[in-house]
């Protein structure tokens, strides 16, 4: 950025913590041995006393001094362009955004391609982008374009220069284009090769993308450049997290945080490293000290839910998630990890909500909408199957799933959400005209899009080969969690089994077994009782009984019979609830695949007459989905 004969380069390396994530208040950095570093000349030419002292307290910290010396210049000159770059900046580290603004507006009017002053102006725009205001997050991508295009007017007069194309890479890094923040840092560091808060921030990146030899490579020349760069120390801890390298990566975190003792993230990464030791009290104090000191801070209320979760205290992962909820109410992860674990806490109506309140917030979100399609499918085996979709919801609900898939129209996992919810709703769907799954991720949502058409053969093969992928114990553990939840016992009693092979897991996988050992039970005791009531003829009583156990334990092949029989005689009028009797023959059949041929045919020609009836009903005007007692039944 260069003024005449002078220029200034930004102090950038000592804070920006858009994209570092490291606190940029009272970093206070020494100046010493920095004398042969080129990045921290920040003024080249002649430039007042008072600019050049300026200079140097935005270069160790010292905005608010660095704020006095501007304005100290600006008094003697009020057209000092230099100054005026600085003092926005200043007070743009402070976070005193509008007043930077402002700042960099009298820049452009005195000097309207002033590269410092468009660079500055971007920052702002970035700077903004941390709020919680609904209205700047939805107008997030056209800040994001606005910026860029004041880089752009930075480089046309400027082209080359570093600066912009750092903050040019802290863009495309905010707009997730990786390669294209990766090859924009590049460009900063051919513009200056000592420029080492490009260094960092290109290694920040590479974490991003699990690249690690590279991460390293760069952070250790930044270091190499500035021993000092808290961020750098910060990322290359994270590599070594990243490679395992747990007593490394804690040598280079408590480096970090002695540069810079009120980093939220740096605890969040020393909580991460305890926790990969194994020590969760220690890791639980971390990420408490990182919620202290940036209580909005998403990421730390996730690492210990994650912990609750572990210990399987889900009540208190769900208190504390809803505490970074008060606090920052528009966290779509937060959102989400809240309906999350309410489903583990069978709460559907909860999740449901909460589910929502994320889409709206990230309208795209696939984990979303596999967790929203998922609850309506637990909602409605449940409760009755028809409750649901003889209602508005089930309109609104799908108008969000094929918002998603217009959003990501090459998403496998979001198409099977939606074959799934259709299927929920009794339409047929061919899954093989659909792409065959390529991953773990896409085989999971693949069988839960076959639990809903009752298909739990090809369901367990699908899971039985996610369950053989999987190494680590935290997946393993996940996936059978999720069995778990979604009722696949055989699945989760797979994983857990699988996890408790692994040394350190025996204590977590024996509770699991528990749960699926307790769900197996209850099962049984709700089909026993449904089964002693309908000999009864006390059919209300029985169907809800039926219907728990055929909840509990889908696999439970007499539970789906029981409750065909008791829907088709209590509700021999309704085809809603006819047609649900139909589907719970047909589970009944692919759960019974020794059932002799005559019995089969003749339970099959007794789902299509259900089928058949509850169409009549419909075309003469009579049904109704109320109980109208068959005589047939004796009651």
């Amino acid at each position: 950025m260069r003024f005449g004969q002078s220029s200034i380069r930004l102090g950038l390396g000592v804070s920006l913590a858009l994209s570092l994530l490291i606190s940029s208040s009272s970093l206070a950095v020494s100046t010493k041995g920095r004398k042969n570093d080129t990045a921290f000349r920040l003024f080249h030419g002649n430039v007042s006393i008072d600019t050049a002292a300026g200079e140097r307290a935005l270069l160790v910290g010292n905005y608010e001094e660095a704020t006095a010396d501007f304005r100290k210049a600006l008094k003697k000159n009020a057209k000092d362009v230099p100054a005026i770059g600085g003092l926005g900046f200043a007070l743009a580290l402070q976070y005193k955004l509008d007043g930077a603004d402002q700042q960099f507006d009298k820049a452009i009017k005195l000097k309207p391609k002033d590269p410092l002053a468009h660079v500055g102006k971007a920052f702002v725009k970035l700077s903004r982008l941390q709020t919680s205001n609904m209205t700047v997050i939805r107008q997030r991508d056209s800040i994001l374009n606005s910026a860029e295009a004041d880089c752009q007017t930075a480089l046309q007069q400027d082209p080359g220069m570093p600066e912009a194309n750092m903050v040019l890479g802290m863009i495309k890094r905010e707009q997730g284009n990786l390669n294209e923040a990766i090859q924009d840092y590049s460009k900063a560091i051919e513009g200056d090769p000592k420029f080492g808060v490009a260094y960092t921030r290109r290694g920040l990146a590479y974490i991003d993308q699990a690249n690690y030899p590279s991460a390293e490579q760069d952070l250790k020349q930044a270091i190499s450049l500035r021993s000092s760069d808290a961020s750098a120390h910060y990322g290359l801890g994270r590599v070594y997290l990243g490679e395992g390298k747990v007593d490394e990566a804690l040598g280079e975190l408590n480096t970090a945080l002695s540069l810079n003792r009120n980093s939220a993230p740096i605890h969040i990464a020393l909580g991460d490293a305890y926790r990969q030791q194994g020590n969760t009290v220690a890791s639980l104090s971390e990420y408490m000290k990182a919620v202290n000191i940036k209580a909005e801070n998403s990421d730390a209320y996730l690492k210990i839910a994650d912990i609750y979760d572990e210990r399987g205290d889900l009540e208190m992962s769900m208190a504390d998630l809803r505490s970074g909820i008060a606090l920052n109410p528009n966290s779509e992860a937060l959102h989400r990890r809240v309906a999350d674990t309410a489903l583990r806490l069978e709460k559907n109506d909860d999740a449901i909500k909460e589910y929502n309140t994320a889409l709206q917030l990230q309208p795209g979100d696939v984990e979303a909408v596999k967790g929203l399609t998922r609850a309506y499918l637990l909602k409605s085996q449940k409760e009755a199957s028809g409750a649901f979709f003889a209602n508005n919801n089930y309109e609104d609900a799908e108008a969000v799933i094929q918002n998603a898939i217009r959003l990501n129209p090459n998403d496998l996992e979001l198409r099977l959400a939606d074959a799934k919810f259709r299927a929920m709703s009794g339409q047929q769907i061919d899954l093989s005209k659909l792409p065959p799954p390529s991953n773990d991720a896409e085989r999971i949502a693949y069988s839960e899009a076959l639990l809903a058409q009752f298909r739990y053969n090809e369901a367990t093969q699908a899971m039985q080969q996610v369950i053989a992928n999987q190494n680590d114990p935290k997946q393993l553990f996940a996936v059978a969690d999720l069995s778990l939840m979604i009722h696949d016992l055989d699945s989760a009693s797979a994983g857990y089994k699988k996890a408790a092979s692994m040394p350190g897991n025996e204590a977590r996988a024996k509770r699991g077994l528990q749960q699926v050992s307790k769900a197996r039970g209850d099962a049984q005791r709700s089909l026993n009782l449904a089964a002693d009531l309908s000999k009864r003829k006390q059919y209300a009583s029985g169907i809800d009984n039926y219907r728990n156990a055929a909840y509990l334990n889908p696999r439970l092949p007499d539970a789906h019979y029981g409750l065909a029989e008791a829907l088709r005689k209590y509700y021999s009028k309704s085809p809603t609830k006819l047609r649900e009797a139909s589907a719970q023959y047909k589970a009944y059949l692919s759960l019974a695949p020794n059932l002799p041929e005559k019995d089969r045919e003749k339970i099959q020609k007794t789902a299509d007459k259900c089928l058949e009836k509850a169409a009549n009903l419909e075309r003469k005007g009579k049904g109704v989905d109320t109980v109208v007692p068959d005589p047939d039944s004796g009651t």
